[in-house]
Parts: C-alpha cells; structure tokens; sequence
C-alpha cells in the first residue's frame, strides 16, 4: 500500500476532532461553524472515496500510530469492509448535517443549538470513524465510547423531560454493554495476551473450545446490544423517536450498524469456526418477527419505524449466520442499503412532522395533497425498505435468501420464510401509513373511526400537541439526495455487488488482513 493510503487514514478521525474543537472554539458564531462542520465531512468523504479506490486496488492499509509496532502500540486498518463502512457513513453524516443546518435556519436551532450541537455531532462522527479503522479490540472500545458519549448529548438535547427519560435509560443500557465488552477485552488480553485483533486471529485457535465460545459469547452479548438485537432490542424504539430528527436519523441509519461492523469483524476473523451459527439464525428469526410484530401495533411514524429499525437488523444477523462468501457479500450491500434508506426515511418522518404538526397517525390527514413532494419522498423509501423490486432493499433480501437456499440448512429455510413475511409485513406497515396520513382527507381527520387505529399504540410521550412548521429548501434538498442515493445502489447494484463481494473475499480469508497488520510474520 503506497504511502498516501497511509497517510490518510488517520485524517478520517484527526479531522473530525480537530473540526469539534474550532466549533467549540467559535462559540456561538453559527455560520462559521456550519462551515466548519461541513468543510470537515466532507473531507472525510473525499478521504474515504480515495481510501476505498486505493484500498481495492492495493490491499489493505496499515498505520502504526507513533511509530510503534503492533502489537506494541495501536493499529489502524482499512480493509475494504472498513473503507466502505467509512464511505457511506460519512455520505449519511454529511447529508443530515446539512438536513440539520436547514432546520436551524427556520427553527432558529431551538432543537439543534449550535454551540452543542456541532461539537458533539463531529465527536460521534470521529467515534464512528475510528471503530471502523480500529486494529485492535481496545481502540475499538474507545471509538464506542466516542460515540456513545456524544449520543449521550445528542439524545437529550433540548432537555424536555421525555428526552431526559429515555436518555438515562439509553445511558444505562450503553454502559453495561460497554462493560460486558470491557470485560470480553480483559479475558481474551489474559487468555491471549493481546488486544491486537490480527494477533488475536493467530492465537485464539489454541485455547480450548469451551475458552473460545465463552469468549465469543461475550463479545457478542455486547455487540448484539448495540447493534440492537433480540431480545437485546428494547431501549431502542423509546430512545430514538424522542430526539430531534436530525439526531434520530443518524442514529437510526449508523449507531446500530456499527455493532453490525463489530459483529462481522470478530465473528470472522478472531472466530471463524464459531459454533454459533444455528443460534444466530434463531436470533436473526426472532429480531425479524418480534421487531415487524412491534411495528404493526404503532400509531405513531417515528416508533414504527424505529421497530422496522429492529426487524431489519434480523437480515444482517442472517447473513452473518450463515457466514459463506455469497452471505457475506449480500449482508456488506444490504449494511450500506440499510443505513442509506433508514437515515432517509427518519429524514420523511421529520418532515412530516413538520408539515402535519405530529408523527402521530391518529391526526395526520391530507398530506398528499398539503406537501406532494413529501409524499413522493415517504413513497419511494416505504417501497425501498419494504423490498419492492427492483429497489436495493429487494436486491438485498434476494442476495441474501440465495445464499441461505445455497446452504441448504432447514434453519436457513425457516428463516428465509420469516424473511420474506417480515419484508411483506413491513410493507404493509408503511402502506398504512400512507393510506392514513398522505391518502385520507383532513377533514376524516376529527371524526375518522377506524378499528386499525383503535388497535394501534400510541406514543406514550405523545402530548397530543399538533404544531406545523416551514420546511426549509436544504431540508428537503438533504432528503432528496439520501434517497437518491438508495436509488443509485438499484441503478449500479452490479459495481456495489462487486466491491461487496471483494469485500467478502478478503473477509473470508483472515491472512489478507494478518499478513497486512504483520508483513514480516507473527512477533
């Protein structure tokens, strides 16, 4: 790997950190800081566009930080799994920072304050960043801790009483999956003596099994309560509808899939013959039908999707199960679907809120006709994640049920089927919501009876308040473009598949990334 790969792969962090401290450094001086924020991300994705063109073409890039030798001292690595994760995060971070920028201008950033949220918006995206290229377990635990800190803040701002609810349980929940991950470290850096994942890939298949599987067990344990998986799964659909929609997209679209990251890494290269397979797949079953089961019973837009949020993290969970090359490759192009489709939906909810004054189905009516554009957008990603052809998320999905037929397992079939009723199901979910709120007229609004919504739960937040707000052209514009994205991963699903299966060769063969992070053998 030439020496520009290397030298760029600590910017991807530097950068961010460096763009945090002038945003807190300027204060309250908003346009100077929207400048920075910006200018910051998007080098970042120009330095993550270059990182993946070079990595694909050379291998992986290593940097020893401060000049020491792993395992000695911290290793960063950009594989083409890493380079792909730093890529389309950056585009997601990017687009709803500037969906945010559009809803200050309007607000008056009574929901996004400037002196806090730019500061902290850029610690989570370095702490994002720097999971993605972390080399070791411990440097991983500190890029969780980045980002979960900032979230902290993020979560809870505006300081109403419903965030500050949902965000102690939210605390509460990250510190103990941060101690149970904390815990895993100690245990392998005491059964292996290192926390460098290369090194750990080398040693770990000398322990006895039952050694390896408790190992594995807890990283996982800790991982699944990120990545939000069941049962594991319960704080999300409270934390995240509470927060600004800016705030909520991120979330929803990154926070989760950086335990997704987590998960793939460990599970292939420090325990690629883990005997987990079948109990993964009886997860992935239960996050897809418990999370869609959730959705269905929601009155409110933000929590339904919040619960599709869960059922989808099913299909990822799946293909790591089943673990093949053609598994890996569908799960690698459905992670960067998801996250794309995902961030813009929450963006279409936080435009609907403003346009209808609530999320709330119980009093939203006449949409289509009030914001036809908005319409359009909620359309075109209900369609998307519900996996209609021949959008990403059905092309997805498919990849993903090919491989499982592949297998031949009876567990890989029953989950197909839960696959494909979860994707029907989510489907339906959304069709609702367009039925209710963009189809009806607003004058069933007051007097509509419906036994659907009767049935349905509402927010218990909900304070039955309905306030509309002006949509500002960057809002829209920010929206627009994610989506668009969702629709180029359709148009040029042959490169993406491509690269993704790239991906998952490397994936699939450890020693690419050993023999990166140790060129000269093993110390």
């Amino acid at each position: 790997m030439n020496i520009t790969a290397n030298t760029l792969v600590p910017l991807v962090v530097a950068i961010p950190l460096l763009g945090s401290a002038l945003t807190l450094a300027l204060g309250r001086r908003r346009p100077q800081q929207i400048a920075v924020s910006v200018l910051a991300l998007t080098a970042v994705v120009v330095i993550s566009a270059v990182l993946l063109g070079q990595v694909d073409q050379s291998g992986p890039a290593v940097v020893h930080v401060g000049g020491w030798d792993a395992p000695w001292g911290i290793v960063l690595v950009v594989d083409r799994l890493s380079a792909i994760m730093l890529l389309i995060s950056a585009l997601m971070l990017l687009g709803v920072l500037l969906f945010a920028v559009g809803q200050g201008i309007v607000d008056g950033d009574r929901e996004t304050p400037v002196s806090i949220f730019h500061p902290t918006y850029l610690v989570l995206a370095a702490g994002l960043f720097n999971a993605f290229i972390a080399g070791d377990l411990f440097n991983l635990y500190v890029g969780f801790e980045m980002l979960l800190s900032a979230s902290y803040v993020l979560l809870t701002l505006g300081g109403t009483g419903a965030r500050i609810r949902v965000g102690v349980t939210y605390v509460i929940v990250s510190l103990v999956s941060s101690l149970l991950f904390l815990s895993a470290i100690a245990l392998i850096y005491g059964a292996t003596g290192t926390v460098t994942m290369a090194l750990i890939a080398d040693r770990v298949g000398d322990l006895p099994a039952d050694v390896q599987l408790i190992l594995n067990l807890l990283l996982l344990l800790a991982f699944c309560v990120k990545a939000a998986v069941f049962p594991l799964s319960f704080w999300l659909p409270d934390s995240y509808p509470t927060a600004p929609a800016p705030v909520t997209a991120v979330f929803a679209g990154l926070l989760t899939k950086v335990g997704i990251y987590a998960i793939i890494r460990t599970q292939t290269l420090l325990f690629p013959e883990s005997p987990l397979s079948v109990p993964l797949m009886v997860v992935a079953f239960l996050t897809m039908i418990v999370g869609i089961l959730g959705a269905l019973a929601q009155a409110d837009i933000k929590r339904l999707l919040s619960f599709t949020l869960v059922s989808h993290i099913g299909y990822m969970i799946f293909g790591i199960a089943m673990g093949t090359q053609a598994a890996i490759t569908a799960t690698i192009y459905y992670v960067v679907h998801h996250i794309t489709v995902q961030t813009a939906l929450f963006l279409c909810a936080g435009l609907i809120e403003r346009v209808g004054g609530t999320t709330s189905l119980a009093r939203l009516g006449g949409l289509l006709k009030a914001a036809p554009f908005v319409a359009l957008l909620f359309f075109v990603g209900a369609l998307n994640l519900g996996g209609i052809p021949p959008f990403s998320g059905f092309l997805g999905k498919f990849a993903l049920f090919q491989a499982g037929a592949e297998i031949g397992d009876p567990a890989a079939y029953i989950v197909i089927a839960a696959g494909a009723a979860t994707s029907l199901l989510t489907l339906y979910a959304l069709a609702r919501v367009w039925n209710i709120a963009f189809w009806r007229s607003p004058e069933e609004v007051s007097d509509y009876e419906s036994p659907m919504l009767d049935r349905l739960v509402e927010d218990p937040e909900d304070t039955g308040t309905v306030k509309t707000r002006t949509i500002s052209p960057l809002m829209t514009g920010a929206t627009t473009a994610l989506l668009a994205l969702t629709i180029a991963l359709t148009v040029f699903a042959g490169p993406v598949f491509g690269l993704a299966s790239r991906a998952a060769t490397n994936i699939e063969n450890p020693s690419t990334y050993i023999d990166a992070v140790f060129p000269n053998g093993m110390p």
